[in-house]
């Protein structure tokens, strides 16, 4: 079931209904996605230098939420990812904001978003540098996430953790014993107050019932590799796999997910213009990042970081950079080059 097809269908009753919600980020979102691979998305002309036959052919969109694009970028990304690992255990920490601050978020995205990425990283180096934990600094990779498995807006960050860090005053590593990095509920404490605090500082207002306890999850991941590949696949590609849509009929769209406490596979379905709406929510806000990496795994700290990697003896396999896909000539097979380009017709209209 293509997303395209979707969108061109309750389009006009989307925005009918939902005209004072969609922001311009949301119907640009909206139109990439229509208009991918198609000739209102652009083309390039393509000729094969051996036998000479060109043709025109369409181009992705590009955008990150589009379900049929973004491929390359999250090979990419996992392959800058692993030149990172070390051998430690990893840990996967999971925070969440509590239900009575999503309409919050909502309304503020990139001011609320940042602030809990801030409070995140703060938190976590921190009870790093704790001497009763680790006393060092750790490293670490955060991933927003705006979704649940229903597609709900549900924000949390998943954040991944080597078991190990950074002691500078002693020039050395100090490796985390164990399958165990911080306590939950001191997690979950520390993260509370000071999210609470920096909504202050910004002067939003808090909402009534906001709970006292909140809940942060931190499990053992085994290899980094294997926490690294479950984030990649909501990075790029938007919330939702078409593969998972499985029915879109009578005006209703249906869709799969799988129940995180029961691992069955659950159905759910929806008018096909508040489907698209609950896809539309998680579009991101323009220029906003939906990763970061902090610590020993900054992009700044590379020369930190290779010296961990020869104090652990890492062997660095050189990985090459990958080559986008090519164009193949239909009559001889060659690879055929790009010598043409028109422009996106909805984008310069």
């Amino acid at each position: 079931m293509e997303m395209t097809s979707i969108i061109d269908q309750y389009y006009d009753t989307l925005t009918a209904k939902y005209a004072g919600k969609l922001l311009p980020g949301h119907f640009h979102a909206l139109n990439s996605i229509r208009h991918c691979r198609t000739p209102e998305s652009g083309e390039v002309f393509v000729q094969c230098p051996e036998c000479k036959h060109g043709e025109w052919q369409p181009m992705s969109c590009g955008h990150r939420n589009c379900p049929k694009c973004q491929n390359h970028e999250t090979s990419q990304w996992i392959d800058r990812q692993q030149t990172k690992l070390l051998p430690v255990p990893y840990f996967m920490v999971t925070f969440t904001l509590p239900y009575e601050l999503r309409a919050l978020a909502w309304r503020n995205q990139k001011k609320v978003y940042t602030i809990l990425f801030l409070c995140v990283s703060s938190t976590l180096k921190d009870f790093g540098l704790n001497t009763k934990n680790l006393g060092a600094d750790i490293g670490i990779t955060a991933v927003l996430h705006t979704n649940n498995r229903k597609l709900d807006f549900h924000p949390h960050i998943h954040a991944v953790v080597p078991g190990g860090g950074v002691d500078k005053d002693r020039r050395q590593w100090k490796k985390k014993k164990g399958k165990y990095l911080f306590n939950q509920k001191a997690l979950a404490k520390v993260f509370r107050a000071r999210f609470l605090t920096a909504l202050n500082e910004e002067g939003l207002q808090i909402p009534q019932g906001v709970p006292a306890e909140w809940v942060v999850d931190c499990a053992h991941v085994g290899k980094g590799i294997t926490a690294l590949k479950y984030l990649s696949k909501y990075l790029y590609r938007g919330v939702i796999s078409e593969k998972n849509i499985i029915s879109n009929k009578d005006g209703r769209v249906t869709f799969k997910y799988i129940e995180s406490r029961s691992k069955e596979t659950r159905h759910r379905t929806l008018k096909g213009e508040d489907f698209l709406y609950l896809i539309m929510q998680h579009v991101l806000p323009k220029g906003f990042r939906r990763v970061r990496d902090y610590g020993f795994l900054h992009g700044n700290a590379k020369k930190l970081l290779s010296l961990v990697q020869l104090i652990l003896h890492v062997f660095i396999k050189i990985i090459k950079q990958r080559k986008r896909p090519i164009f193949k000539c239909p009559c001889c097979k060659s690879p055929m080059v790009i010598v043409g380009f028109r422009q996106s017709s909805w984008e310069s209209g």
